[in-house]
């Protein structure tokens, strides 16, 4: 279970980075028709992005690549 404590914000800055990461990638370029649409598109979105975009941490390559080098 993840507690964070408020008024730490070290404790909440990987947290503030997805959020604002989801809002400027997903959230602010769609309109949503019904929930069921919402969640399509959420669920596009998340694969996308643990799979598809280039992560520094990995030297810049996406996931992807990374397992089908493996």
């Amino acid at each position: 279970m993840l507690y964070i404590q408020p008024g730490k914000p070290t404790q909440n800055a990987y947290i503030e980075r997805v959020n604002r990461t989801a809002r400027h990638e997903w959230l602010d370029m769609h309109l949503f028709h019904s929930v069921a649409h919402a969640q399509l598109l959420a669920t596009q979105w998340l694969w996308s992005y643990n799979n598809e975009r280039p992560n520094t941490a990995i030297g810049g390559i996406p996931p992807r690549w990374l397992l089908q080098a493996a």
